[in-house]
């Protein structure tokens, strides 16, 4: 039996440190790196990236959605992406935020959660909003498959206040009603479930909200996006052993030299480790 998302994503935190580094080559970054903005120079970051902080760091993010924009040979250099920071030692979470129902959710679950595909990764973030029963076929599949998702529930842009923050007839908000649903996905398992959440570094105070889900929190907005390691006790009280906090341009701007990028993963990962422990 394939060991659980859960179980291998606590392990490499306690051992990496919880730091996740996104790989967002959007065309402004590959600027800055002296790449031009096409197949060539997506494959030139990436390779970088990877090489440069996925032995070191508990997880790589990659967006999808920069490799798509590019067709067929931009998915191809995803999928190298994503198996070559998988043998290095970390987990890779697909970040492509998929959401639909039916044999369509199928589909895209079978595209990132299934074994034997070949963008095969650890999780996937996913969208509920069009409920969270319309998730069931990636959650089956991902318990089959050893695999894990990350669903947005309290995300940091502000536009998505108007869904999360609507309160529901029974009084509960919609986004408490996602952690709701995560914490039933993870009751019993140990050392930690497999269903996380999405919850932005940059929201400030969250004790309304119950982030106890006996699973990971993925927490975006560290770095460019105004949050530090420091405010992660303050946001995620409680939970903020089980927080897998996300930095991207942070560590990324600091690339194509691989020592810079590797020192700046350090910097970070030592500041969480810190703010954290509390040592």
């Amino acid at each position: 039996m394939t060991e659980p998302f859960g179980a291998r994503l606590r392990r490499a935190m306690d051992e990496r440190g919880p730091l996740c580094v996104g790989i967002d080559p959007h065309a402004s970054l590959l600027a800055e790196w002296g790449l031009n903005d096409d197949v060539a120079g997506l494959e030139r970051f990436s390779r970088t990236v990877v090489e440069a902080v996925a032995g070191r760091v508990a997880v790589l993010k990659p967006q999808s959605a920069f490799y798509e924009r590019f067709g067929s040979r931009g998915v191809a250099v995803l999928e190298d992406s994503v198996r070559e920071a998988r043998a290095a030692g970390a987990l890779v979470v697909m970040d492509a935020k998929r959401g639909d129902i039916g044999s369509t959710m199928a589909a895209y679950a079978e595209s990132f959660l299934h074994k034997d595909a070949p963008l095969f990764s650890d999780a996937l973030t996913v969208s509920p909003y069009l409920g969270y029963g319309s998730l069931r076929p990636a959650v089956d599949l991902a318990r089959e498959s050893g695999a894990g998702l990350f669903v947005l529930a309290l995300t940091s842009n502000p536009e998505g206040a108007e869904v999360q923050h609507a309160v529901r007839d029974d009084g509960r908000g919609v986004g408490a009603t996602m952690l709701a649903h995560l914490a039933a996905e993870n009751a019993g398992e140990e050392p930690l479930g497999s269903f996380g959440a999405v919850v932005g570094a940059t929201l400030g105070d969250l004790s309304a909200y119950d982030l106890g889900v006996n699973g990971p929190l993925l927490a975006p907005g560290i770095g460019a996006q105004g949050a530090t390691p420091a405010d992660l006790p303050r946001v995620f009280g409680a939970a903020v052993r089980n927080v897998v906090p996300s930095a991207s341009r942070g560590v990324l701007r600091h690339g194509p030299d691989v020592g810079a990028l590797r020192t700046a993963a350090d910097r970070f990962a030592e500041e969480i480790r810190t703010a954290v422990t509390g040592s």
